[in-house]
């Protein structure tokens, strides 16, 4: 039985905080970046700080439309890249044989026919569903600054220095929410006795 650590909980463990504590959200990976970048300039230990993408989306970007043209055009070009792979391993394997030049040849056009009709296959199977080629990618509408609780009043102390204005605003809002909270518990009922 091994008592080395799997892979996932390696990473796990270098993505997790004791106790994390927010420092600040930012609208732009760069903004959090920033604030990280101004932690490390002034000697702050930032292996203790971690940045998190929230409220995730995924925008799809629509690049063109999808014909059968285009599927077998893509098909026959990627047909002959694997096709011209192929023949060049065997090219440089097997000296024995002549063929060389005209078998690489060979393979490119095997290769071109395979990727032409599986592509056209694919296509068929579809059955007309998203003829269109698009572009995908996750991204966060903020980016969270976290750091371990041992850490957050320096942090906060040296961040402060980068952004008065936006340091001043994060107490108020801190005092606002304490006070709501405040009153909060003030007008609960109070619970029987259990």
């Amino acid at each position: 039985m091994s008592t080395q650590p799997s892979g996932l909980s390696r990473s796990r463990a270098v993505l997790s905080l004791e106790y994390p504590m927010s420092l600040g959200r930012y609208d732009t990976y760069e903004k959090a970046q920033k604030a990280v970048d101004y932690l490390s300039d002034h000697e702050f230990p930032v292996q203790n700080v971690l940045i998190v993408g929230t409220d995730l989306k995924q925008l799809e970007r629509v690049t063109g439309r999808l014909t059968r043209a285009r599927v077998a055009v893509g098909g026959l070009v990627s047909g002959a890249w694997l096709g011209l792979f192929v023949g060049m391993i065997f090219a440089l394997l097997d000296t024995s044989s002549a063929a060389g030049f005209g078998g690489v040849i060979v393979t490119v056009a095997f290769g071109s026919v395979f990727g032409l009709i599986w592509a056209l296959i694919g296509y068929a199977i579809t059955g007309g569903n998203r003829d269109f080629t698009s572009v995908t990618q996750v991204v966060a509408t903020q980016y969270e600054v976290l750091v371990e609780h041992r850490f957050a009043q320096k942090a906060r102390e040296l961040l402060a220095q980068l952004d008065p204005m936006a340091a001043a605003q994060a107490q108020v809002d801190a005092a606002r929410e304490a006070e709501r909270q405040r009153l909060a518990g003030q007008t609960q009922p109070p619970q029987p006795p259990a």
